[in-house]
């Protein structure tokens, strides 16, 4: 770090660009912080991020704020890699991240993050201009599209192990992603200036994280802020439901009651609405990284049942089975809420992969008592049938019957329809919603939820 900002320098800028990204950081965090820097040194770079998150944070919450901030002040190393000019190979490139994803390999994953963002990813010669972008190198590089190679060659058999395997390779190559994005982030630092790109940075909290591409420490984080986000959205419905209760305006009874008053309407008449508290019913997929989605929305709901008259939870993989008594039971010990309905709910045939037509026809066979005319139906689920028929029958009789039915799919829309999904002939029977994180979740529920 040579020839920069002193590390006293650093330090100070961290803490001025964590309070701009709202981390209340008081003086005694700060020398704190100069303590930590002064006993720990410079050798070892975690070890400084794990004493100076230790020293200004108060929540694990934060890290999503300090880490990318962290990176950006004291960065890997400064500029491009060292080394001859050659010509770039991007075949290469995947070869050598298919196997470190394969492997697990941060080190070498760190490594090819700097060398996709210098190979790929730069633009501009214009003094000013940024240099490199993130979007650029992965969307030339396609990290995404490793997956079916990766899994040929780990040797993962039977269907439910070949989910649980995509499912951690799909958790990888999203932190090389992100390494990806550090990568441009500093280089465009170096350009631009550290404090400007610091204070503009979007960073990745735990309502903003892919449902299907969380990890244990982000989901358990999303776990911890149901209730809190309950209270939010509790306050939201209330709000709608008050101002429904006051009626639209009777123009007839409006017009005639003006008559005295030469015609001027200063009293409006209003229709007046007793809205009832309406009944839910979640219909949900709890199969490999799609449960965590619909775990966490399941919380979420119960958390929020004195908003409906009543609600029940059914979870299905290929079978349907409902899990009322072991939401409420959750609450109180969400971590294992996942669990819990996997050894006690019977959710799978003889296979373990995901069916949606035959989950549909059980719930409409066994559970169609659950659905009326006050009924708001919420199915969550990527919606891929993994080949198998979609029995649109079941889900139609379900729409005639329910007031609302809503699909809440955690898959980004531009891969509906791809591989074995069956979003689009789903979404023309029920209206279907992105619904990715917890941030749209939340805007989702306050949004369609009937009054």
């Amino acid at each position: 770090m040579s020839g920069g900002p002193s590390v006293a320098e650093r330090v100070t800028d961290l803490v001025r660009a964590l309070r701009t990204h709202g981390v209340r950081i008081g003086t005694g965090e700060s020398v704190d912080a100069a303590r930590a820097v002064a006993e720990l040194g410079l050798d070892s770079r975690e070890h400084l991020r794990e004493g100076l998150a230790a020293a200004l944070l108060h929540d694990r919450g934060q890290r999503a704020v300090f880490d990318p901030v962290f990176d950006l002040y004291f960065p890997r190393g400064v500029g491009a890699p060292d080394g001859p000019d050659a010509p770039f190979d991007r075949d290469a490139l995947r070869d050598r991240l298919a196997e470190a994803l394969a492997a697990n390999d941060r080190a070498a994953l760190a490594a090819l993050a700097a060398e996709a963002v210098e190979g790929l990813g730069g633009y501009g010669s214009a003094p000013g201009s940024d240099g490199h972008s993130a979007h650029q190198t992965l969307d030339r590089l396609r990290p995404q599209t490793l997956l079916a190679r990766i899994m040929a060659g780990s040797g993962a058999s039977g269907a439910f192990t070949d989910r649980i395997a995509a499912d951690e390779v799909r958790a990888r190559i999203e932190d090389f992603r992100e390494l990806v994005r550090a990568e441009a982030r500093r280089r465009v630092a170096e350009r631009r200036g550290t404090d400007a790109i610091a204070r503009r940075m979007a960073v990745r909290t735990a309502d903003r994280a892919d449902f299907l591409y969380a990890g244990k420490a982000q989901l358990a984080e999303l776990r911890r802020a149901v209730h809190p986000l309950a209270r939010k959205l509790a306050t939201r419905l209330a709000a709608r439901r008050r101002r429904a209760a006051r009626g639209r305006i009777d123009l007839r009874r409006t017009l005639r009651g003006s008559l005295s008053t030469g015609g001027v309407p200063m009293r409006p008449v209003l229709r007046r609405r007793r809205p009832a508290r309406p009944e839910l019913v979640l219909l949900c997929d709890v199969s490999g990284s799609v449960a965590g989605f619909a775990n966490f929305t399941m919380l979420l709901v119960q958390a929020l049942h004195d908003q409906f008259s009543k609600v029940r939870v059914f979870a299905f993989v290929n079978r349907t089975d409902e899990v009322t008594a072991l939401i409420e039971q959750g609450t109180a010990d969400p971590d294992g809420l996942a669990a819990r309905i996997t050894a006690e709910a019977t959710l799978t045939g003889w296979h373990g992969s995901s069916d949606y037509g035959t989950a549909l026809g059980e719930f409409v066979e066994r559970y169609a008592a659950a659905v009326g005319p006050r009924t708001t139906v919420f199915v969550l689920g990527d919606a891929r049938n993994n080949q198998q028929a979609t029995n649109l029958d079941a889900l139609r009789r379900v729409t005639r019957v329910a007031r609302r039915t809503y699909w809440l799919n955690p898959e980004p829309r531009s891969l509906w329809d791809t591989g074995d999904s069956a979003a689009g002939v789903y979404g023309e029977v029920a209206a279907m919603y992105e619904c990715r994180n917890a941030r749209q979740l939340s805007a989702l529920v306050g949004r369609l939820l009937p009054v």
